[in-house]
């Protein structure tokens, strides 16, 4: 990877005093910011899909970052694009984000086309500037899917989602206050399929990389992580039925096998729970 060692000449400064990640340099003692200042840096160019709302026409603006620190999140650096752009007094990019940490799937669009961008098992705010280039350029758009409405530029309504999950991804049955935990005995095995299937964090990657923008996958991992689990067995196949055929209301299409899914979900969650779940809606009750 080429990369420059080289003041940080991409921050953004106000006059008098320092902005972003420059006011946090100024708070630094001498050595960590001797160190932070002579940090590998990258020159990229982003394309950004600019829409001010879901009945808005849309298009690409390029922006140039230069000498940005390689230790930044893409995310991080949407942010001192922001800022620049605040600063100018322009509408700054929009894109959802909480944790930041991989956790709660609110972040998510395409970077140059692929979903969470080209580094396996990672989400854009987990998506550091070290894995590019110097001189890149990066095409960042939304999910594209009929069901997931741009609501402004990166950002879009995941909503569907929600709505799939209370069609049925619960257990209703009324279990009354917590058991002791070694009541109800569960095997090591069936506990880590279970987990394997919840670590699912509903971001959506394995919809917009789908030519057909089914959300099999999303579906069969909330199905699967209640399947395998005692608690989940009185209503397992009313449960899979229910959300299938909210999963075809919402608009989603049906599952071909590409196994794109797979290949894009952040938390590597095998596509063979899709084939499970379309055994799950014959099972005898």
């Amino acid at each position: 990877m080429k990369q420059n060692e080289a003041p940080l000449a991409g921050l953004p400064r106000r006059a008098g005093q320092g902005s972003g990640i420059a006011r946090i340099l100024d708070d630094l003692g001498p050595f960590r910011r001797r160190a932070a200042l002579t940090m590998s840096t990258v020159s990229l160019t982003l394309r950004i899909w600019r829409q001010a709302g879901p009945s808005a026409s849309g298009g690409f603006e390029t922006h140039a970052l230069e000498a940005v620190p390689t230790d930044l999140s893409l995310l991080e650096a949407l942010d001192l694009l922001n800022e620049r752009l605040i600063a100018a007094g322009e509408r700054p990019v929009g894109f959802e984000h909480d944790c930041r940490e991989g956790i709660c799937g609110s972040c998510g669009f395409l970077v140059n086309g692929q979903a969470q961008g080209p580094q396996r098992a990672t989400s854009v705010c987990q998506l550091y500037l070290r894995q590019f280039r110097d001189g890149d350029v990066l095409t960042l758009e939304p999910f594209r899917a009929r069901a997931f409405t741009v609501l402004e530029d990166l950002a879009v309504d995941r909503a569907a989602l929600d709505r799939i999950i209370a069609a049925g991804g619960y257990c209703s049955v009324n279990t009354g206050s917590a058991p002791e935990a070694n009541a109800l005995l569960i095997g090591r095995d069936q506990a880590a399929r279970a987990f394997d299937a919840a670590t699912c964090i509903g971001c959506g990657a394995c919809v917009a990389s789908c030519r057909n923008a089914s959300a099999s996958l999303f579906v069969a991992a909330k199905l699967a992580h209640l399947g395998q689990l005692p608690q989940g067995q009185p209503e397992r196949r009313q449960r899979a039925r229910a959300m299938q055929a909210q999963m075809r209301a919402e608009g989603f299409g049906s599952c071909s096998s590409n196994l794109e899914c797979e290949a894009v979900c952040p938390k590597q969650i095998s596509a063979d729970w899709i084939s499970w779940m379309h055994r799950e809606s014959w099972r005898p009750v």
